[in-house]
């Protein structure tokens, strides 16, 4: 390219553009005897161009049923590292639950430290920014900040506010820099916020004084990076919660923000924000169908519930500041997670299906995860036993039997009662109706009764 330019500059060639690709002509030849050449247009426009990937809810350290998930997180990880690299990445957000737990195991911390060496050596240069999430501890995220900093690595775990309560928004604003090295957007990297971040005393008058709490602190937050933030620069914001009307998955999220009432809309998001990169939700999704506003779900399925879910990340490109283009990228899948049967069934019958299956022989570390659903009219003695017998030798591990009785719930005696108005006993007589039929043995009673005096003795 550098030889063409400079015949150029000596006048032996002449640059002729036609139907959007430049040719150089000799200077005395025939255009037969053109030399073809493209010079990439952004690169002779100077646009300021940028590519990020978002992510969330790794929940490092994750077990399911007491099965650990440390092969399918370093499989993603390296996934997710290849990734940045194919792509040409300059910039990756992880909104929140990095961690399954506020006290992560040791190996945990070294998977993502083991992660972010990796991708430094790689890719030099690069800019990571992960933000706490509801699970994770903020002091144990902040902690190392000021060294992972030094190295382009931001990760916020909590807000901080000064002796007088105002906000600390410096820490909150990251820039994200292009291959040239000059700033291409900036992050509002607000994480999970608690009840005890949020300043709504000065709130009067207001349907809900959490959700106001909340768009509050996004309006400071984005006033100030809108000061900072200069022509062709994008703004991008994270968020770890749960926004209304966004689809949960059984048995591994809960709503957030000081109760279940409280899902925040899409509104507390100003309309010049050219992305919100979301966390919390598993499954990814617009919010109120606002291509801007996205979860992007978890990497790997978190409950058996999400074994049909096309886990994934997205690369999100902007030019001069306006987002052109969301890219979804579909996470391969390590570890398979099954239901069988697909319905419950008498346990004869499953049994007899669970004999003549015959599963791919895998290593412990990638034999899937299993669920069997059972159709009982009353518990079975030995169940668990029984199941184990017919999966003896298969190359898969039993995570959960599930029991369903064909015994419909009626409806509760103890409707409209309160707590204080009903005793242990009874409570225990409409538990047991509403999963087997009939009331329960007198010997089962007489357990019951039993734990609840030793459960008395003790607290005296």
């Amino acid at each position: 390219m550098k030889k063409f330019l400079n015949q150029i500059m000596a006048g032996n060639f002449h640059p002729v553009l036609t139907k959007g690709t430049w040719y150089c002509i000799q200077a005395g030849l025939s255009p037969k005897l053109a030399v073809q050449f493209e010079l990439d247009a952004k690169q002779r426009k100077h646009n300021s161009v940028l590519k990020i990937i978002h992510t969330s809810d790794w929940h490092l350290g994750h077990q399911l049923h007491g099965f650990d998930r440390i092969h399918e997180h370093q499989a993603f990880l390296n996934w997710l590292k290849d990734l940045l690299i194919t792509e040409q990445a300059d910039a990756l957000i992880v909104a929140g639950d990095i961690f399954d737990t506020a006290n992560p195991p040791a190996s945990a911390w070294q998977m993502l430290y083991r992660f972010l060496a990796e991708v430094y050596r790689s890719i030099p240069d690069f800019n990571l920014v992960f933000t706490g999430g509801n699970h994770d501890s903020p002091s144990k995220l902040d902690a190392p900040h000021e060294l992972l900093k030094a190295f382009d690595l931001h990760m916020i775990g909590g807000v901080s506010r000064d002796a007088d309560g105002k906000l600390d928004t410096e820490r909150l604003l990251v820039p994200l820099t292009d291959k040239r090295g000059n700033t291409a957007a900036w992050v509002m990297a607000v994480p999970f916020l608690r009840s005890a971040d949020l300043r709504t005393q000065h709130l009067d008058e207001v349907e809900d004084r959490l959700i106001a709490g909340v768009e509050t602190l996004y309006q400071e937050v984005y006033a100030v990076a809108t000061e900072r933030r200069e022509p062709q620069q994008a703004l991008i914001a994270t968020g770890h919660v749960y926004m209304a009307s966004g689809q949960l998955s059984e048995m591994s999220e809960r709503r957030v923000l000081g109760g279940n009432q409280h899902a925040l809309p899409a509104s507390i998001f100003a309309e010049d924000i050219d992305y919100v990169a979301l966390g919390h939700l598993h499954l990814a999704q617009k919010v109120a169908g606002q291509a801007r506003i996205r979860y992007c779900g978890s990497p790997i399925p978190l409950s058996l519930s999400e074994r049909n879910y096309q886990h994934q990340v997205l690369s999100v490109e902007f030019e001069d500041g306006k987002q052109q283009k969301i890219t979804s990228h579909i996470v391969p899948r390590s570890v398979d997670l099954l239901r069988v049967p697909e319905k419950a069934l008498p346990l004869d019958s499953v049994i007899k299906e669970l004999e003549q299956w015959c599963p791919e022989t895998l290593p412990i570390e990638q034999q899937p995860l299993l669920e069997v659903p059972v159709l009982m009219d009353a518990p079975q003695p030995l169940l668990r036993e029984k199941i184990r017998a017919a999966l003896e030798g298969k190359s898969v591990r039993l995570a959960k039997i599930t029991p369903t009785y064909s015994q419909q719930a009626s409806q509760s005696p103890l409707d409209h009662k309160r707590l204080d108005e009903v005793t242990p006993e009874q409570v225990f007589d409409f538990g047991w109706q509403q999963k087997f039929e009939g009331e329960p043995s007198s010997a089962i009673k007489s357990a019951f009764t039993q734990l609840l005096d030793q459960r008395d003795n003790e607290e005296c």
